[in-house]
């Protein structure tokens, strides 16, 4: 903890902190004061806040117990503030990491925690028929049917504009397609945005909630449902919470053989993102290669792993089952002539005029959003900013197989769209890396012993981080926290889309491909 150690000593010379499981230290503050004194100087250090989340009956001396998880770019730990509550109230960080808003209102909706100070205090998953007391993450919430019928409290309010030649555009939840729904408000004078509000939730799933009880392997199970085209990464990283609270080593060949899914996983979803792409453009001649290299490694996932989406593939202590020498030799002849057909998509993509002057200058993410937002991602690296968790928090074998962060430089959907091809091709090429060197032995670990306690996981999705941590207690799930990398993403669709004409909101749109599934949970 280089970085983090002269804060522990400066502010709080008489606490001591502890070491997590996986590269996460706990530093307890036991006052609002204090913490935002420690929000405050992290702020001035640079820092991302990358979770804040509640527990629940964590703590003999505390009902309520705050964590609010802080990276710096150039160190693999993870700070973590732990703040214990005598009350159902806190102070907001807000003011220095505006992300926080999400995270407090999430708390609030879960746990009934109120944030003095804080500047949005609108509900975020509960909506309009949830009774104003009702506050589902609490121990004391039973999950069962509820009749709601009628019931309205608590009116959304959106953000109001007037002035002459100002009109709203609402669109969705409900969309014409199949795509799961959300709501987008845009403010329009003319044909141009000036602003965009989203509203999502609709769909919210209840999970951390249905995860109470659970046994760990079925909370993998859940966890590979959190959104579909991630269920490598968050499998991953639910594995990997598991793993560091039991101090389970998981062998080399498991190692790799995750490195593998996880990369074929990123491949095939980012392959989705760039075909939509000149799709929206009117361009669907571009996109039925990048169509065919998905179709052929959804056929090699269900080769390979026994599904196309690879469910079940991961298993605690290891993966489920070891692939053949031969079929992943054979995987790396196909991945050689892979590449040079991805190239050759991209470029005669983008040599056509009509999708070259749709993509440039469209929807243009900046790069100085990316801290106090904690965008993540390609979508951050689009525009310019060197962070992936696979380098800065390097898990599996990343530290051996990838040691730089490629980025494009505008952040506009046109680098979106190479970035995304550029890292569909890195994929490719470590993944026949991993094959050159792939070590014998045993693929899974004994995983009968999980012990109690608490870990926190970080991995890099196909979107960008996902954050997992896992509280254990009599051999049962007592808290799962999940934060994907659409829940703070979604706000680069509000940033990125005023300046831009409506029309060109589904490209945006497409070109940062954000997981309802993964933000409704």
């Amino acid at each position: 903890m280089k970085r983090f150690s002269h804060i522990v000593q400066e502010y709080f010379p008489s606490e001591t902190g502890r070491d997590g499981k996986n590269h996460d230290y706990y530093l307890p503050v036991k006052s609002d004061e204090a913490c935002q004194r420690a929000a405050m100087l992290l702020a001035e250090q640079k820092a991302t806040l990358i979770a804040l989340f509640c527990v629940e009956a964590f703590q003999p001396d505390a009902s309520f117990t705050l964590f609010y998880a802080f990276e710096l770019p150039d160190t693999p730990d993870v700070l973590i503030l732990q703040q214990g509550l005598q009350q159902e109230r806190a102070a907001s960080i807000a003011q220095w990491f505006p992300i926080a808003t999400l995270h407090e209102r999430d708390i609030r909706d879960g746990f009934g925690i109120e944030f003095e100070g804080a500047f949005d205090t609108r509900r975020l998953f509960l909506h309009e028929m949830y009774p104003n007391d009702f506050h589902p993450l609490r121990k004391s919430f039973i999950n069962q049917p509820m009749d709601l019928t009628g019931q309205i409290h608590d009116h959304y309010e959106f953000k109001e504009f007037e002035g002459e030649g100002v009109y709203q555009i609402p669109v969705g939840p409900v969309h014409a397609g199949i795509i799961e729904p959300g709501h987008f408000r845009f403010s329009v004078i003319g044909e141009q945005v000036f602003n965009l509000e989203i509203r999502h939730w609709y769909k919210h799933r209840g999970l951390e909630k249905l995860m109470e009880g659970k046994t760990p392997a079925d909370a993998l199970k859940l966890a590979e449902a959190i959104s579909g085209d991630e269920t490598v990464a968050n499998a991953l990283a639910c594995c990997q919470a598991f793993e560091a609270m039991s101090d389970i080593a998981v062998p080399e060949r498991g190692k790799a053989l995750r490195t593998i899914f996880a990369e074929m996983e990123r491949m095939y979803a980012l392959l989705g993102d760039v075909a939509g792409m000149p799709v929206d453009v009117a361009f669907p001649v571009g996109a039925s290669a990048f169509f065919i290299l998905r179709e052929e490694l959804l056929r090699r996932n269900e080769q390979l792993a026994g599904s196309r989406f690879m469910k079940g593939a991961l298993s605690l202590g290891g993966v489920a089952r070891d692939v053949a020498d031969g079929e992943l030799q054979q995987l790396s002849g196909y991945l050689a002539t892979f590449v040079p057909r991805l190239r050759a998509a991209e470029k005669d993509t983008v040599a056509h005029s009509v999708v070259y002057d749709r993509f440039e200058t469209t929807g243009v993410v900046k790069s100085e959003l990316a801290t106090p937002l904690n965008f993540s991602g390609p979508i951050i690296r689009a525009a310019g900013v060197k962070l992936d968790t696979r380098v800065n928090h390097p898990y599996n074998n990343y530290a051996e197989l990838m040691r730089d962060i490629p980025t494009q430089p505008d952040g506009d959907v046109l680098c979106r769209f190479r970035q995304k091809v550029g890292e569909i091709a890195a994929s490719a090429e470590m993944i026949q890396r991993q094959i050159s060197r792939m070590p014998g032995g045993s693929v899974c670990a004994d995983t009968t012993d999980i012990r109690d306690g608490h870990a926190l996981a970080l991995v890099e999705s196909a979107r960008g981080q996902n954050v997992h941590w896992v509280f254990v207690q009599d051999g049962a799930v007592s808290r799962y926290k999940v934060k994907t990398a659409s829940f703070c993403n979604w706000l680069a669709m509000e940033h990125a889309t005023p300046g831009n004409i409506v029309p060109d909101f589904p490209l945006i749109n497409k070109s940062m491909n954000l997981s309802y599934a993964g933000n409704d949970l």
